[in-house]
């Protein structure tokens, strides 16, 4: 292979064969990888039962481009992103949720983590904007971190819509992904959808009793479950395109994406949304593990107090290396120091947490040398 001087190519083989060891050993079904350097994708396979010309689920790791779509648009002056969201989206502001800024719910210290939205009313707009006025806070807002799976990129969603006037997956491939040289990632027409894998689960889920023993606290309940999951194999939900996890893409998509904004010098973010999104951390409350959020508007940054493989980044990366993962392994992130992303993708999705953990930590860190020196 002709990699670029930069990439160690031992290295390389050293990721290889760690990643592909999970299809070998029958944990995987099959997976892609890629990886970004100099702004281009210099390497990329598909192993097991991937193929090249097949896209993948993302889940959470395309809530970047919906929060950077709203930095844009406040950049541009139609908000403030310390404004109410009811002052936007009036029936919001119900039962707790009158003050809630917009800040907030990008740092998923908005206080509603689990607020319902079923697909037969996110698909209507109209019923959207009621059910938002159901929703109720579990804690007050702005003095936690609690991940929110899907309320809060539903109502950032929202948002772009009622100060655009357009289609929010539109706006975002639009503003986010064209410029970075992508195709659309949400809200895929059901006629496009012909080269989507559908997912499944594998593996066994962990035992409680293990997962408190590992952590010292009890498993969290979430509404990311298997059946939440494989509904995305259906077609409407994706067309619908769930702004909270409903993106489609590559792993070569997701380098090249990261490329795009790791070298961006304004043809896609303004300058200071770019600073605000990859290296001003505004998110420190702790997680339910003790570890702190280290998250930006956009992005979950490595971070340097030595927790960066709690927050799902690699032991091996620089501080501010900065990503978004996606359940049970989807795996995307670039780091400014080495100049390398990274995009990992697969169809299995590993029910035991513990698992899918130590392998997305693994495969990270060894992507993470790929510009060591081998001594």
């Amino acid at each position: 292979m002709n990699l670029p001087a930069g990439i160690v190519s031992s290295r390389l083989d050293d990721l290889l064969e760690r990643a592909r060891r999970e299809v070998d050993e029958g944990r995987l079904p099959g997976f892609q990888l890629a990886v970004g350097f100099e702004r281009e994708v210099v390497y990329a396979e598909a192993y097991g039962e991937a193929r090249e010309d097949e896209r993948f689920h993302t889940y959470s790791a395309v809530k970047p481009t919906v929060s950077l779509t709203v930095l844009e648009l406040a950049a541009e002056g139609l908000f403030n992103l310390d404004d109410p969201v009811a002052s936007i989206l009036e029936t919001f502001g119900t039962n707790g949720k009158e003050r809630i800024t917009i800040s907030q719910v990008l740092l998923h210290k908005g206080g509603f983590p689990s607020a319902p939205m079923a697909p037969r009313i996110a698909s209507d707009r109209t019923a959207r904007l009621q059910r938002y006025g159901t929703w109720y806070t579990n804690w007050e807002p702005g003095t936690r971190f609690e991940y929110h799976p899907s309320s809060a990129h539903w109502i950032l969603a929202d948002l772009i819509e009622e100060v655009s006037g357009r289609p929010y997956a539109d706006v975002i491939t639009e503003r986010l992904m064209e410029p970075a040289g992508q195709t659309r990632w949400l809200a895929i027409p059901e006629a496009e959808q012909g080269d989507i894998t559908d997912v499944y689960c594998v593996g066994e889920p962990v035992d409680p009793i293990e997962y408190e023993a590992q952590f010292g606290v009890a498993l969290p309940v979430t509404e990311v479950t298997d059946d939440a999951l494989t509904s995305f194999n259906d077609a409407g939900i994706r067309a619908l395109g769930q702004p909270g996890g409903g993106g489609i893409t590559t792993a070569s998509g997701f380098a090249s994406w990261y490329q795009a904004i790791l070298h961006d010098n304004g043809e896609i973010l303004r300058a200071e949304v770019k600073q605000d999104a990859l290296a001003i951390v505004r998110q420190t409350h702790e997680d339910h593990m003790g570890i702190s959020a280290n998250r930006t508007h956009a992005f979950i940054l490595a971070g340097d107090d030595g927790r960066a493989s709690g927050r799902g980044h690699a032991h091996t990366v620089s501080p501010m290396t900065f990503g978004h993962g996606g359940a049970r392994g989807q795996l995307a992130w670039a780091d400014p120091v080495s100049g390398v992303s990274f995009g990992f993708m697969t169809h299995g999705l590993e029910r035991h947490r513990l698992h899918e953990a130590r392998r997305s930590i693994a495969i990270s860190t060894k992507a993470g040398l790929l510009t060591t020196p081998v001594d």
